[in-house]
């Protein structure tokens, strides 16, 4: 049985934050959107402009040091954990490393180590966006959580992942030859030894390449991670038809923005808005 103590602590820490305005919650409109296979995502609309990001001279490391308002435990030594900034749901955290890491760089030993820390306690939908040309908002490494209870569905597009899987990451269309994804079976006691090694299996697989021949992963991707599967996958830019795409996309939220051509999205539907944004391996 879950504790769950870090999801409750930051569903308290975010009323408090949201009092003192260190939360910036986007306000969003939402409704369900279908693909041509009758498969949900989740589309929200933005109301309210998103917030004004410095895109020229230098830029602030909001990491380095961290809003100690937003924070909600330090994970072992070189991690902690704190409420993002800009939440898409309450209790939406990010696992940051408490030193300088990038974003672009290979994941360690140790980051999957506090990925699996906070595991025993919180689990939920986990992602990350390896660089800006895959949705990436920060160069200081974080990897996201939006905590899920064992009887939600974990995102909108798991059963897409899930029959990935059962089809032998069968490659008939442009996004299975982008993704790759792996079963998991949850041991407490060997889970951040088999995360580490099942991203290290998939990098290698959709030719991202590995850390110990390539001082840098050769291509952008992204990373989903539930209790159950891992998937990366791999990217060639970040957007497209006006939508930002990050991990989010591919686990089925999408976000309309000023900049979004809705009439793109109704008209070709959602898998050809992600299609136009990856980068396949085979």
């Amino acid at each position: 049985m879950l504790k769950e103590f870090y999801w409750n602590k930051s569903l308290e820490l975010t009323i408090r934050a949201e009092t003192c305005h260190a939360l910036v919650p986007l306000k969003t409109t939402y409704k369900e959107l279908l693909d041509f296979n009758d498969r949900i995502f989740e589309l929200r609309f933005l109301i309210d402009r998103f917030p004004n990001v410095i895109t020229h001279g230098p830029r602030n490391n909001p990491f380095n040091p961290w809003d100690n308002r937003l924070e909600v435990s330090s994970i072992g030594n070189e991690h902690v954990l704190i409420l993002n900034k800009y939440p898409v749901q309450k209790g939406h955290m990010l696992l940051i490393t408490k030193d300088w890491q990038p974003q672009s760089g290979w994941l360690s030993k140790s980051d999957w180590n506090a990925v699996s820390l906070v595991e025993k306690d919180t689990q939920g939908l986990w992602f990350f966006n390896s660089g800006k040309k895959s949705g990436a908002s920060q160069p200081h490494r974080h990897i996201q959580l939006l905590p899920r209870s064992s009887s939600e569905i974990v995102c909108p597009r798991d059963y897409w992942f899930r029959q990935l899987i059962d089809n032998g990451n069968r490659h008939n269309s442009i996004l299975e030859r982008s993704t790759s994804v792996k079963r998991l079976k949850y041991n407490v006691n060997r889970r951040s030894l088999s995360l580490y090694e099942s991203y290290l299996e998939l990098t290698d697989k959709v030719g991202i390449g590995n850390p110990t021949k390539n001082s840098q992963p050769l291509s952008p991707y992204n990373i989903i991670l539930t209790r159950d599967w891992m998937s990366i996958i791999k990217r060639k830019k970040e957007s497209s038809a006006g939508f930002s795409i990050n991990a989010l996309g591919f686990a089925g939220y999408l976000l309309s923005t000023s900049t979004s051509n809705n009439n793109y999205l109704d008209k070709y539907g959602p898998d050809k808005l992600l299609e136009e944004v990856v980068e396949t391996y085979l």
